[in-house]
């Protein structure tokens, strides 16, 4: 078996007249959520059609996408690579590559994550199988998963490895998603100076600034740094999505209109991540009380195609929303449908989540938009213990967290209510953010109004 050393020290049984250098331009490319890592990748398998690791990276990176016609691309993957391997000796490495890449296609991509984190215990060098991990376990809300893994890598890696400035960056994300928001914010910068295209870590210190409601240091945060996500896939729009946040919760809602108009939704893609950034933000802004105009129908039109993806209850979830916000009361029905055939199924982890909390929380939105504020609570209030599981970050999940608040107020339930609002507050390290602080507002003002209280139902 003939291998070569990639940038990371890595061996890959890539062929003399392989393109090495593509090759390590696409996983610095995917380090760096780069829109030119698609082209690396196809510059390598072209230059090496039996190399079996890009054919595989493909098909994973597919499955990221959350998309039914990408999961049919993710199998053929598999078996071209499996076909490839059989004529190819390769190493242990990519086998187990293979093997992550059939445990997603079966439906239980922890167990991908669990194989790609034995693989670095071997090697933790592996900025491929490190960067990989992160993104499996952030679609499964795993943080905790998330940490362990990137901490185990650390201790391993200096100044002199290319992954050093990436692996600090997740390292400052997985902080902050566990609630340690100091020492995120100064690993996060410290990874951005290391690797200034990392816009994983520059986005880890705006979800720090978000989460400590530190609102004008995120913003000359972000504003002095987009250089840094210029280079950027979709991943781009989520940044600008988090500078939108931080010019709402100031209260700035010319600021969001434009950057949703001319950022967030410039492009009308259909990415189930570009769609859930404008449906939380269209939500939020109607929570409020802002009229958003007509800006809910090109997300409609978009989610009604996606009804029958069922890849990820984070994404359905935002389709709902995106339905609901058009009014597309058919796709809405057609939605949920597929949600509980999906929750009977059972066939894979995806679909117990979509069990738990997907289908509770989806049943809860559509009686939301119905204006059927205590079944909406009462769905929503029973998905909410579950909700980490949909994946995503804080920040992310947080509409569902203020709609399920929303509807406890206007649906008379004001001890849970509160009980939600100091929850979210404390996940904040204590500090009350403008949404926090409107909501107690108002549920004083309901509580002076009201003549009774419902009781608050089991959760």
């Amino acid at each position: 078996m003939n291998t070569r050393d990639d940038l990371f020290g890595c061996p890959v049984t890539l062929s003399a007249e392989g393109d090495l250098e593509a090759w390590n331009n696409t996983q610095l490319g995917f380090l760096a959520h780069a829109a030119v890592t698609p082209q690396h990748l196809g510059t390598t398998i072209e230059s090496d059609p039996g190399f079996a690791l890009p054919i595989i990276c493909k098909g994973l990176f597919s499955l990221l996408l959350g998309r039914r016609e990408l999961a049919m691309v993710a199998l053929e993957a598999e078996q071209q690579a499996s076909g490839l391997v059989a004529q190819r000796p390769v190493s242990h490495r990519e086998m187990e590559f293979l093997g992550a890449l059939h445990d997603w296609n079966s439906g239980y991509p922890s167990k991908a994550g669990d194989r790609l984190d034995r693989l670095m215990a071997v090697n933790p060098k592996d900025a491929l199988a490190m960067k990989l991990v992160q993104a499996i376990r952030f679609t499964l809300g795993d943080a905790q998963g998330m940490r362990s893994s990137i901490e185990s890598v650390i201790p391993h890696l200096n100044q002199d490895n290319h992954a050093y400035g990436y692996a600090l960056g997740c390292h400052a994300f997985t902080l902050e998603e566990t609630g340690e928001y100091a020492l995120a914010e100064r690993i996060g910068r410290e990874g951005v100076l290391h690797s200034s295209d990392d816009a994983w870590g520059l986005h880890a210190v705006a979800h720090v600034y978000d989460m400590t409601n530190d609102t004008d240091k995120g913003i000359d945060w972000l504003q002095n740094r987009t250089s840094a996500w210029a280079h950027c896939n979709n991943f781009s729009y989520h940044v600008w999505w988090h500078l939108a946040l931080m010019h709402l919760d100031r209260g700035e809602i010319d600021a969001v209109m434009a950057l949703y108009d001319d950022k967030i939704r410039h492009e009308k893609t259909d990415d189930y991540r570009d769609i859930s950034n404008g449906a939380s933000l269209l939500s939020r802004l109607e929570l409020e009380g802002h009229d958003v105009g007509d800006r809910w129908e090109e997300l409609a039109d978009l989610s009604e195609n996606r009804t029958d993806d069922g890849c990820l209850a984070f994404a359905d979830l935002h389709y709902m929303l995106s339905l609901i916000g058009g009014d597309r009361k058919g796709a809405v029905s057609s939605l949920l449908g597929r949600m509980r055939k999906d929750a009977a199924t059972e066939a894979g982890e995806m679909d117990i989540i979509m069990k738990h909390p997907g289908l509770s929380a989806a049943e809860g939105l559509e009686a939301f938009g119905e204006g059927n504020f205590t079944t909406a609570f009462r769905h929503l209030a029973g998905a909410r213990d579950g909700m980490q599981n949909i994946g995503g970050s804080h920040a992310q999940r947080d509409v569902f967290e203020r709609l399920t608040i929303e509807a406890a107020l206007r649906g008379g339930y004001f001890d849970a209510a509160e009980r939600f609002l100091q929850n979210r507050t404390q996940r904040r390290a204590g500090n009350i953010d403008r949404f926090a602080s409107l909501r107690m507002d108002e549920l004083a003002k309901q509580r002076n109004n009201a003549c009774g209280v419902h009781s608050v139902p089991a959760e």
